[in-house]
């Protein structure tokens, strides 16, 4: 009796309780302005730096200045392409500035022994996929993390190049070879700006359109929930890593036609700069994150820091701080949004 007693309130009230009409729930608009925010943050920046440097310096709206602009960025960019896909499946290339010298090295020796221009090319791009190739069979057959396996690979890869060539430069190359790097398409195209919308159209579809691309966010994700879904992730992170050292191969022929010669020492510290395209374009380091145009973006906004610092006599020393205090606040960035998601 004191049972059912106690138990009839507490029925009604429940049920009052749930008849009741809930307040509507307010629209998380500070939410939506903190991912549009996030979203448009890399172009905005990149537009702001642009407009900047154009009032800062008088010489940054000439042609000239801004075709540099474009092939420098080019290089940097396509290699940052690559990355894109390495960091999206979780992984992350410090080799990249390494390869380029020995893939460098190899195109221009092909070059240097008569051989023609595409298959010098080609050469350079499989000696890239070669090293791509022992970066992804260290990481999925030998289980070394992505971090100390590249970094291995950076240090052989500038060893065996220094070797080959006796630290000495590759010269005498034809002088058709200089159209790759300062030529122009239609005679205002530079050539190698063409070449970077053509792989950045290219890594857009994979990343879209392809098993590659969906299976690399999937791996950068979750690895133990793509496995478990039958992903093979070994098949998939060798082709991401070779397909990421053919695009440093034709980076390495680019920057390599713009010297016209063949440089063991080239791509020394450019991992810094390629990684930090990605990241401040939107890329996670934790994985499952990324894509080709904020790639782009950040590529862009990370030569016109390095250009606008030496218009205005901005020492180099200083420009290293600066593109590291840039990597820090973009990280920086996205662990808090992941803060405020979780």
């Amino acid at each position: 009796m004191r049972d059912s007693m106690n138990t009839g309130p507490s029925n009604t009230s429940n049920t009052s309780s749930s008849t009741l009409p809930t307040p509507a729930s307010k629209p998380p608009t500070r939410s939506r302005h903190w991912n549009w925010l996030e979203k448009f943050l890399p172009i905005l920046s990149l537009v702001l730096l642009f407009v900047a440097l154009a009032i800062l310096s008088p010489h940054f709206l000439t042609l000239p200045n801004l075709s540099n602009v474009a092939r420098r960025t080019a290089v940097i960019n396509i290699m940052a392409l690559g990355m894109t896909l390495i960091i999206i499946s979780g992984g992350i290339d410090l080799s990249v500035g390494s390869v380029m010298a020995f893939s460098g090295i190899a195109g221009t020796m092909l070059l240097q022994a008569g051989l023609p221009l595409p298959v010098a090319i080609l050469g350079a791009m499989v000696a890239g996929m070669a090293w791509g190739l022992i970066n992804s069979l260290l990481i999925t057959q030998l289980r070394v993390s992505p971090f100390i396996a590249t970094l291995g690979t950076m240090g052989a890869a500038r060893g065996l190049t220094l070797v080959i060539t006796d630290g000495l430069p590759i010269v005498r190359l034809p002088r058709t070879f200089g159209f790759l790097g300062d030529g122009n398409l239609l005679q205002i195209i530079p050539v190698p700006l063409a070449i970077l919308l053509a792989l950045a159209f290219l890594t857009g579809y994979i990343l879209k359109f392809t098993r590659l691309g969906r299976y690399a966010f999937a791996i950068g994700s979750n690895r133990e929930a793509a496995r478990y879904a039958g992903i093979p992730i070994t098949r998939y992170l060798i082709a991401i890593y070779c397909l990421a050292g053919a695009f440093t191969g034709m980076a390495a022929m680019i920057a390599s036609s713009r010297l016209m010669t063949g440089q063991p020492t080239a791509g020394q510290g450019y991992e810094l700069s390629v990684i930090a395209a990605v990241v401040i374009g939107g890329g996670s380091l934790a994985g499952g994150e990324g894509s080709v145009s904020g790639t782009v973006v950040g590529a862009f906004i990370m030569s016109l820091i390095s250009n606008g610092s030496n218009l205005l006599g901005v020492s180099p020393f200083w420009q290293q701080v600066l593109i590291g205090s840039v990597i820090v606040f973009a990280v920086a960035v996205d662990e808090l949004r992941k803060r405020k998601q979780g």
